[in-house]
C-alpha cells in the first residue's frame, strides 16, 4: 500500500510518524449529507469554456480503478491514471476528477499527477458525472481557509501553510481522498484531506510522494504562520466540523492563492 506522504510535516513527523491513516469510506459527490446536485445530461451541460468557480463544479467518478486520458476529444491516449498510483487506499476510495470543461460526451479534467495543473480529456460514456456547489478557497497571505456554497461563505478558519523553502503551491486543485489518521491527537489530527497537487520543491516526503494535504495539527499555536512543509494545517475541531458537518465530497475544487483576486486565474 502506498504510504501517506503529506508534506505538511515538521522534523518531528520525519522521526516519529509511523503507520498509515485509515481511509474514511465516504464522500462520493452524491453521498449524504452532502448537499450535492446531480449534473444534467452531458448533452445539456455547458459546452466549452472553463466552469465558473461561483457555480456548481462538475466531478467525474470513475467506474473502475483506472482511466485512459486523451490529449483531446476523440484524440490519442497519452496516459492511464490508476487508483493504485494516486490513492492511499485505492480499494476503498473512488478515483475522482474535477472537471475543467465539458464538451459533448467528453470532459477535460484536472489530473492528480505531476506537474501541478495537468489536465486531460476522458470520455464520459462510462463515467459518473455529478456536481457540487462547494469549493474551498485558501489564502496563503491571510492564512485562511474558507468554504463556499455557491456565493455564500459558510465556514472559515485560520490555517498554517508552507514555509518559504517548502512553499504551499498556488493553483487549482481538488480533494482526491479523505483519510482518518490512527491517532486523532497526533501530527495530522483527526482527519486529513489529500489534494491533487504536489510539493513544488520536494520529490518525496517521509518515504512517499510529496502530496499536498489539508489536515489537523497537534500544534494549534502555530496556525496563522508559515510553518509546514507545504500542507495546510488547521485546528482539529475545525477540520472535524468540515468533515462531519459539511461532508464535502471528493472532487471538490480547492483554490490556493497568494491573493484572493488570483483564485480564478489559474
Amino acid at each position: 500500500m502506498r504510504a501517506l506522504a503529506f508534506v505538511g510535516a515538521s522534523a518531528l513527523i520525519l522521526a516519529g510518524c509511523s503507520g498509515n491513516p485509515e481511509p474514511v469510506v465516504s464522500t462520493s459527490a452524491t453521498s449524504a449529507p452532502v448537499p450535492s446536485i446531480t449534473a444534467p445530461d452531458v448533452e445539456t451541460s455547458p459546452q466549452g469554456g472553463d466552469v465558473d468557480v461561483t457555480a456548481a463544479s462538475y466531478i467525474v467518478t470513475a467506474p473502475s480503478d483506472s482511466v485512459d486520458v486523451y490529449d483531446e476529444v476523440d484524440g490519442t491516449v497519452t496516459q492511464t491514471v490508476a487508483a493504485e498510483d494516486v490513492l492511499t487506499a485505492p480499494g476503498q476510495t473512488p478515483l475522482t476528477f474535477l472537471v475543467k470543461e465539458l464538451r459533448d460526451d467528453w470532459a477535460e479534467v484536472y489530473l492528480p499527477i505531476r506537474p501541478n495543473g495537468s489536465t486531460g480529456w476522458i470520455p464520459l460514456a462510462d463515467e459518473q458525472l455529478t456536481a457540487t456547489s462547494y469549493r474551498l478557497e485558501i489564502s496563503l497571505t491571510d492564512f485562511t481557509l474558507s468554504l463556499f456554497q455557491g456565493n455564500d461563505e459558510v465556514f472559515t478558519t485560520d490555517v498554517g501553510v508552507g514555509r518559504d523553502d517548502r512553499p504551499t503551491p498556488g493553483g487549482v486543485y481538488y480533494i482526491r481522498e479523505l483519510l482518518q489518521p490512527p491517532n486523532p491527537e497526533g501530527v495530522y489530527g483527526p482527519f486529513a484531506y489529500g489534494l491533487s497537487g504536489y510539493s513544488p520543491v520536494l520529490d518525496e516526503f517521509n518515504g512517499g510522494e510529496a502530496i499536498i494535504g489539508i489536515h489537523g495539527t497537534n500544534e494549534p499555536e502555530k496556525l496563522g504562520s508559515y510553518v509546514s512543509s507545504g500542507c495546510i494545517r488547521m485546528a482539529n475541531d475545525a477540520i472535524t466540523e468540515l468533515v462531519t458537518e459539511f461532508g464535502i465530497p471528493l472532487g471538490t475544487p480547492v483554490y490556493i492563492s497568494d491573493q484572493a483576486a488570483d483564485l480564478t486565474a489559474a
